[in-house]
């Protein structure tokens, strides 16, 4: 894929920002018009020009407002609709792309997406799996990350959801990536058929990751790293839980971003009422080589985290629940009696 440079053409994505944030992705067709609630915006005023210009609407009626002229409402709706509304030109970057294309399925955000790239170690040159492609959104920065050096191999379970991913692919790149096989099709029927130890890195976007890790581990180079992306705890204690069983896999790193933008309007900084909270967790861990088990720290043999309460039977008064020597104990209990005797005193 070339960068593109210079004047903006027909075909492309093009992003519009007004003086209050609020931001228009489309594509500019030649002769076309978009409508917006402050006039319409024709595409050949941006087409030939460069980024960075500003540009006005001009006076404009769309179908809404001719199918609503008969019927009693608010004069100040359509009136707003009178042009003169200005707008910053841009082409889109690669987040803004992501968050604004059609999709079949919810995207992996931005800032879960950045953490793949980084703590999953992907790089130019390199081979990918992924399963799950949804959208295309993680599967364009994976594109972007290994390069046309590399490969990335996409399985997606939905046939539907594997067309919205390579056209959502084909629009950014203006042409369909030559370095990326999508399969349409579910995991456990397509991976059987992949090579061993071919894939440097791979990413899983699954409800049940834990039931695919075994054949990831066949497919997966010694050393490579395997990221999961899950969304709630139950999910990622089970897929913890058999990754470290399973003995191929080095201990498991877990992640979760928090997003929160920040308003700074001269001594006014603060940050925004709104936050990007919890989306999901990442793991990661790494495949051991065959006939080799990982390396694990020893539990500590009175401190049991597995055991469930109402199954055993346990009186919940007999056990343990903070770790603490009898040498601190007492170490505590001095320390509390002698601030207790300066508090009397």
């Amino acid at each position: 894929m070339s960068i593109k440079r210079g004047p903006l053409t027909a075909g492309e994505k093009v992003q519009l920002t007004d003086r209050k944030g609020h931001m228009l992705t489309f594509q500019l067709v030649s002769g076309g018009s978009t409508d917006t609630q402050h006039g319409q915006i024709l595409h050949d005023s941006i087409i030939g020009q460069s980024e960075g210009r500003v540009i006005e609407t001009i006076a404009g009626t769309s179908r809404k407002d001719v199918d609503s002229s008969h019927r009693p409402g608010k004069p100040w709706k359509s009136s707003r609709r009178i042009g003169g509304w200005q707008y910053t030109v841009l082409r889109p970057r690669l987040a803004d792309y992501v968050l604004s294309m059609p999709r079949g399925a919810q995207i992996m955000y931005p800032k879960d997406i950045a953490t793949v790239i980084e703590l999953g170690d992907i790089r130019p040159g390199m081979r990918v799996l992924e399963s799950g492609g949804g959208s295309g959104a993680m599967g364009i920065h994976l594109l972007e990350a290994v390069g046309e050096s590399g490969e990335l191999t996409t399985i997606e379970m939905r046939s539907d959801f594997a067309r919205i991913c390579e056209a959502n692919a084909t629009l950014f790149y203006g042409e369909r990536p030559q370095w990326w096989r999508i399969i349409a099709g579910d995991f456990d029927s397509q991976a059987p058929q992949l090579q061993d130890n071919y894939f440097d890195r791979i990413v899983l976007d699954q409800l049940d990751p834990w039931n695919r890790v075994d054949e990831v581990h066949r497919l997966i180079a010694p050393g490579g790293v395997l990221t999961c992306y899950v969304t709630t705890t139950t999910q990622l204690s089970r897929l913890v839980e058999h990754l470290e069983q399973s003995g191929q896999w080095t201990v498991p790193h877990v992640q979760e971003s928090l997003e929160r933008n920040w308003k700074v309007d001269g001594l006014a900084v603060r940050p925004e009422h709104s936050m990007i909270g919890h989306t999901g967790f990442l793991v990661f861990a790494r495949a051991m080589a065959d006939g080799f088990t990982a390396l694990k720290k020893r539990d500590r043999p009175n401190k049991d985290t597995t055991t469930d309460i109402d199954e055993a039977g346990i009186n919940v008064s007999e056990l343990e629940l903070r770790d603490m020597s009898d040498k601190k104990l007492r170490k505590v209990l001095r320390d509390l009696d002698t601030q207790i005797r300066t508090l009397v005193g």
